[in-house]
């Protein structure tokens, strides 16, 4: 079977829909005959095999509301011709290559919708139309979980066709080995005795890092890790240092995909505080869950309470509350067992849901055309 994911862009560019289709397009390789058709970040376009995948590169001209502007991409859809073309939105260049390619075969068309476009008003409504007629044209259109299907206005007008399909994510490299385990220690020796929360993401509005900063003031005996960069990194150094926390608060920037694992082993909960349904899922949740950790996150409409189950794996609180988001951590603090039973949830939940290779299984019976899969 002769596959194509067109995609924004692809590893080793970080982000969720990123890692993602790496995830996917490596766990797929083996059983498809498989090419990735993304943007590049410079004008020149690149065909390479990273890791086993067929990936081009096309060369950008710049952007435009975030979105990269990739003329070339109709040309590299249109010289080719597959059995499947799995397309990933929010990605408009990505929806109007595709709209505006040759068709040399039929195929069948999935289209996975990861998330609205929240606040960007002028890129939706001129991409809003191109979703529209591409959702049109899909023969199945996936969604990341039942709480986004119910919540989008776009996936309302085409529900027929609608599937949910949970991300899936590579669970061995949050395994407790020895070397994790022993840079997990290393770990909790820098940051001290004192309980130690984590939180990863983008440093923008919708993650809400900023109640978990003020949370952390009314939690005196607390750590809070935040991995991730972002424009708002000099707000919540600011907001630290006002609330009397900044000594406790860590901001670390970027850390790499293969070196992350310690520090959800190192540290005793997760935190998820986003305010927005921007965040659509939550994809770390199931990085948290996968090494044992207890997860708190938000009461959002989309796919965030879908991950981690209230009172399973964690504690769902209302969005924007620090407050509430204090208590739900310090009940989980002053309770072990507690702790433990929801971070075994959790794993076990992790492990049978949202694994790469129950992803993969998954998607190969779409592809195929299974309506019962």
């Amino acid at each position: 079977m002769d596959v194509v994911q067109v995609g924004k862009f692809f590893y080793p560019y970080m982000g969720g829909i990123e890692n993602h289709l790496y995830v996917l397009a490596r766990e797929l390789g083996p059983s498809v005959a498989l090419d990735v058709v993304v943007s590049n970040t410079t004008p020149r376009t690149v065909r390479e095999v990273v890791d086993g995948v067929s990936v081009t590169r096309c060369g950008s001209l710049g952007k435009f509301a975030s979105t990269p502007i990739s003329p070339g991409m109709v040309l590299e859809l249109s010289k080719r011709a597959y059995d499947v073309v799995h397309v990933h939105l929010p990605n408009p260049m990505g929806a109007a290559s595709y709209l505006a390619s040759h068709k040399r075969r039929r195929h069948r068309l999935i289209v996975t919708y990861h998330s609205d476009i929240v606040r960007q008003r002028r890129l939706n409504a001129l991409y809003g139309p191109l979703v529209e007629r591409l959702l049109s044209r899909a023969d199945t259109v996936l969604s990341t979980s039942q709480g986004l299907l119910d919540a989008s206005p776009m996936l309302a007008k085409f529900r027929e066709k609608c599937r949910v399909v949970p991300y899936g994510i590579d669970l061995a490299q949050f395994e407790r080995t020895p070397e994790r385990l022993a840079a997990a220690r290393e770990l909790r020796a820098r940051y001290g005795e004192r309980p130690l929360l984590l939180a990863v993401g983008r440093l923008i509005y919708y993650k809400g890092f900023a109640h978990a900063v003020r949370a952390l003031a009314q939690l005196p005996d607390a750590e809070l890790v935040i991995i991730g960069d972002g424009p708002l990194k000099g707000e919540l150094e600011t907001l630290a240092r006002s609330l009397g926390v900044a000594e406790r608060v860590h901001l670390l920037g970027d850390v790499h995909n293969q070196l992350i694992a310690p520090y959800f082993l190192a540290a005793d909960l997760y935190l998820l505080p986003s305010i927005a349904v921007s965040e659509a899922f939550g994809i770390v949740q199931i990085e948290a869950m996968a090494s044992g950790l207890p997860v708190i996150n938000t009461r959002l409409a989309s796919g965030v309470p879908f991950v981690s189950r209230d009172g399973e794996s964690g504690f769902t609180v209302e969005p924007a509350d620090a407050g509430a988001l204090a208590s739900a951590v310090r009940r989980l603090l002053d309770d072990t067992e507690l702790r433990k039973r929801f971070g075994a949830a959790g794993r076990l939940r992790a492990e049978r849901e949202f694994s790469k290779e129950v992803l993969a299984r998954r998607l190969l019976a779409i592809y195929r055309g299974d309506s019962t899969a």
